[in-house]
């Protein structure tokens, strides 16, 4: 296991689609994305993109927009670049940074689409500061939308679609355009072009229900 974490941290280093500590995009690509993608097509961010099955997915899908996931472990952003990179896909890259510290790499009102997919639903009450959908987390995901840009969360816990709905209904500039307890009996299915993590498929496969968000900045 530490074999393959070092080789995955090794790829990194020398991956052209990862910006991590240490690399001069690190501390440069702010206020720059456009070009570094060599467009200037709508951005698009997956937080806690985990193995970045969905960014690599919606790169494939959608070659119009330039994909950015996000994510703290550097072992499991290293298979989304790779697939990328297997793929032939310059549409997509990888940030190896913690939520807390978008500020420092996306300037207020430069982003597109925010995808949250299956987050930690934190359900503890103590872990509420913790949870990718309270009020602090949407207050700073609003800022770095365009107006009219997206928010869209998938995720497979009812507690945390419970709760980001009765978030999201109680702030100031979101509104919310679509959701469903049940994404996969649901026409909104198709905003998700088949893309499915796999653990997500593990869920669906045992009987239990996908729910989902989409709601727009005003």
């Amino acid at each position: 296991m530490l074999r393959r974490k070092q080789h995955r941290f090794q790829h990194n280093r020398e991956a052209h689609n990862v910006i991590e500590r240490g690399k001069e995009l690190y501390t440069t690509i702010k206020g720059h994305w456009q070009e570094y993608f060599k467009n200037d097509n709508p951005l698009v961010l997956e937080l806690a993109c985990g193995k970045g099955e969905y960014t690599v997915g919606l790169a494939e899908n959608r070659p119009d927009v330039n994909l950015i996931g996000v994510d703290i472990k550097g072992d499991r952003i290293a298979r989304g670049s790779k697939r990328c990179i297997e793929k032939g896909l310059t549409n997509a890259a990888f940030l190896r940074t913690s939520i807390q510290y978008m500020d420092e790499f996306f300037e207020e009102g430069s982003v597109d689409e925010i995808w949250l997919i299956h987050p930690d639903p934190q359900p503890r009450d103590k872990e509420e500061k913790r949870r990718l959908t309270n009020p602090h987390f949407l207050t700073e995901y609003k800022k770095y939308l365009k107006p009219g840009g997206l928010f869209i969360l998938k995720t497979d816990s009812p507690f945390l679609y419970e709760y980001t709905l009765e978030k999201l209904k109680e702030f100031d500039g979101y509104e919310i355009l679509d959701h469903t307890n049940d994404l996969y009996q649901s026409p909104l299915l198709k905003d998700h072009f088949g893309i499915e993590t796999h653990y997500e498929k593990l869920w669906v496969d045992k009987g239990y229900t996908i729910n989902y968000i989409k709601c727009r900045v005003q």
